[in-house]
Order: C-alpha cells, then sequence, then structure tokens
C-alpha cells in the first residue's frame, strides 16, 4: 500500500488515481432487483457480471470457449463493475472500511480445476484498490452456467463507514 506524508495509506479513490483506472459506468440491472442493499455497516452487492453497457462483454466457459486469461479479464471487469456500483451506492470508495467476503463463480466445462486462477483477477483488483489489510475471505465455485452465458459472477460484501 501506498503511504502519504504521516504514513496514512493511500485511499480507496486515490489509489484509483495513481493507477489509472477509470471506472466504468455502473451496470443496470438484467431482472427485478437493486444492485446494492445496505444493512447497518454492511454493504452487499448483487451478482456483477463482466458487462458493459447492457450486454455480456465475455461470453463462454473457461475450459470450452475461453481459457484461463480470459476468464481472468471477465473477473477482472466484473470487479470494476463492483467498484463502480459501490461507488455509485456510498458517494465514495473510501467508506469502504473492509471487503469481507468475495464469492466467485467461474462458469467451466469438462475437468476444469483453474477457478482459482481466474478468481485471483478479482482478488488482486480489489487488493490494489483497497490494500491487503482489506482483504476478504472468498469462495470460489465452478459452475455450470451463469447469466447471459459469461464466464464469472462475483458476490462481494463490504464493510462500510
Amino acid at each position: 500500500m501506498v503511504t502519504r506524508e504521516g504514513s496514512q495509506p493511500a485511499s480507496a479513490e486515490q489509489r484509483l488515481k495513481e493507477l489509472g483506472i477509470k471506472l466504468p459506468a455502473p451496470p443496470e440491472p438484467f431482472g427485478t432487483y437493486v444492485e446494492a442493499v445496505q444493512t447497518g455497516n454492511l454493504l452487499f452487492l448483487t451478482g456483477m457480471l463482466p458487462t458493459e453497457g447492457h450486454e455480456a462483454k465475455f461470453i463462454g466457459r473457461v475450459g470450452a470457449e475461453l481459457d484461463v486469461e480470459a476468464g481472468r479479464k471477465a473477473a477482472h471487469l466484473a470487479a470494476l463493475n463492483v467498484l463502480a456500483v459501490a461507488r455509485k451506492h456510498l458517494g465514495s470508495l473510501d467508506k469502504v472500511t473492509r471487503i469481507v467476503r468475495l464469492g466467485v463463480s467461474v462458469a467451466t466445462s469438462g475437468d476444469v480445476r483453474d477457478q482459482p486462477k481466474v478468481a485471483d483477477a478479482a482478488s488482486e483488483l480489489l487488493q490494489d484498490i483497497f490494500g491487503k489489510e482489506k482483504s476478504p475471505c472468498r469462495l470460489v465455485y465452478g459452475v455450470a452456467s451463469l447469466p447471459l452465458g459469461t464466464p464469472v459472477e462475483l458476490e462481494v460484501i463490504f464493510e462500510v463507514s
């Protein structure tokens, strides 16, 4: 984590700027639900997909139509959408005090066992923005199919101030 004068860690918003990351527009729902629900100091995000606009940017299963690297790119895009929705709901990512949980579903075919490598792309982006000390516990699933035919879906729970 980059530190500032007085050894304060860089804020999440500052890290985005330093890394040159411009968040996409928050995705619109693909059904009857909301993207984020806050109860107390927990912010639950709906399943985040690798979408741009109102369509899937990646379609297919890892091990069939897509390789692990394409799955990683899809997970990275889904994580950018996570950040965009959290910022929209909170006003600033600096209100995140911890990432509690990251659930990653990876659509795979056959005997694929690289789901953790795909999930790491989302974990790495979140760690780059929030720092290692706010890293979540993680659960990775291999599944047969995901909404819109996407290869990855993220579920995130944030603790917020």
